[in-house]
């Protein structure tokens, strides 16, 4: 196998690394509001009324989410449109100024205009990201590049906890968001000078032609639908089932996603009294985890396949074992009663179960729709995501402001892990149903 790769090549992992580091970047950046709520709190910079820090939170979040969706309206049209060379570059730069531009703000309006501004171009990633895996990778490893690519999230949120708090203590929160934010910065440059199509590559002699037929491998994809260069606009695509499964499952299960990001920290402050860099090897540890469920993600499927079996029943198969893992957050806090460490891990398992589930309902798309429509189709399933991520940020801060006013708020984390327990099976369940069999479109 490794004298195979070698003799095919291996550009198309350089491609892989670099959406893997953007990924990485765009992680990082919407890490750090969560990271210094803390600071933020103690420096009044979220009101006068303490009592209401949650709900002042949840709407920031949500001026994040809103922005997020709106751009997903925009970005995976732009991006199908103009290439992803050019949608990927202005992407980036722009939620790079967005994040440093953190900095100016000083209390809640400007934090949520902000977000606002970083949420829009970071719309941009997963569609330009996607549609990059699907010009540079034959399908059979399609859902382990992806899952590789995903496993930034985890790298951004590994890295996050670790840098952000000791940069602010040491140099003031405001540091924090300009630090993170010129990373990407540095990115654009060798994004720029690497990165061109496969064809463009094997026409300039930086790309073997051996590897160029195998990425172009999958005959199922060599049809006139592939060849056609006609945009597919939103209207077309909102008709076809395969479109409502993608946009159903990244609903129900984005949000699961966006809730441990954006609350995690503050979890482990209400439940356990963690405090400033306390939470960072606590929230390292459930991010080093979802690491390996990322890969592993988009090795599952390959492994059932090279036993024989249907390509299309080897995904759903996974993604079905995915969706059960999720199930044992319900015992997080039970577990937690014993010992702190043991809500962590049965939190990073849930969230380890979620980066697979990601790398496989990604992969969907390039199963489902021609290239020309994937950037366009992942923006539908993201605008879907990110809708879903301000219904559980605005439920989760009036909970949490209701159980905390009551006295307990452990109640409406209780809550909230019984809604992440379900979201994958019944989001499994409505996809099967939807789409049976996942199998190109002929548009």
């Amino acid at each position: 196998m490794v004298e195979l790769q070698k003799n095919i090549g291996n550009y198309r992992w350089t491609i892989c690394a670099l959406v893997f580091f953007a990924t990485t970047i765009n992680y990082l950046d919407r890490q750090v509001l969560s990271l210094l709520k803390p600071f933020l709190e103690s420096n009044g910079l979220f009101g006068d009324d303490p009592m209401r820090y949650e709900s002042v939170y949840a709407n920031i979040v949500i001026c994040f989410q809103i922005a997020y969706a709106s751009g997903m309206l925009l970005v995976g049209g732009v991006i199908d449109r103009f290439g992803t060379k050019i949608g990927y570059a202005f992407s980036l730069f722009f939620w790079s100024l967005a994040a440093i531009g953190h900095a100016l703000a000083r209390g809640p309006f400007g934090f949520g205009v902000a977000r606002a501004a970083l949420g829009v171009p970071e719309a941009g990633n997963f569609p330009a990201a996607n549609k990059t895996i699907a010009e540079w990778f034959p399908k059979k490893e399609r859902a382990f590049a992806t899952g590789i690519y995903n496993s930034g999230t985890n790298i951004g949120a590994i890295v996050a906890p670790l840098v952000v708090p000791w940069i602010a203590v040491t140099w003031g929160w405001q540091m924090a968001f300009i630090a993170t934010g010129a990373i990407g910065l540095i990115w654009l440059f060798f994004w720029w000078y690497i990165y061109d199509s496969p064809e463009q590559k094997l026409a300039k002699g930086q790309l073997h032609q051996v590897e160029y037929d195998y990425i172009l491998s999958d005959k199922d994809e060599i049809t006139s639908a592939e060849r056609n260069t006609h945009k597919l606009s939103w209207f077309k695509l909102l008709t076809y089932r395969q479109t409502w499964a993608f946009f159903l499952g990244k609903l129900l299960t984005d949000p699961i996603w966006w809730f441990f990001l954006f609350w995690l920290p503050a979890f482990l402050k209400e439940q356990y009294g963690l405090k400033g860099t306390e939470v960072s090897f606590p929230i390292a540890v459930v991010y080093i985890m979802t690491t390996f469920g990322s890969v592993l993600g988009g090795w599952l499927p390959k492994y059932f396949i090279d036993k024989g079996m249907d390509a299309n029943r080897a995904r759903k198969k996974a993604m079905f074992i995915y969706a059960l893992f999720p199930l044992l957050v319900l015992f997080a806090q039970y577990l937690g009663g014993f010992n702190m460490w043991f809500a962590v891990i049965v939190i990073g398992i849930a969230a380890s179960a979620h980066q697979a589930w990601s790398a496989n309902i990604f992969t969907t798309v390039s199963d489902m729709f021609p290239k020309r429509a994937i950037a366009s189709v992942t923006g539908i399933g993201g605008m879907a995501g990110a809708i879903g991520g301000i219904m559980i940020a605005k439920s989760a801060g009036l909970l949490f402001d209701h159980y905390k006013a009551a006295g307990d708020i452990r109640i409406g984390y209780g809550i909230m892990f019984m809604i992440c327990a379900s979201a994958y099976i019944i989001a499994w369940s409505v996809m099967h149903l939807l789409v049976p069999k996942f199998k190109k479109l002929d548009i």
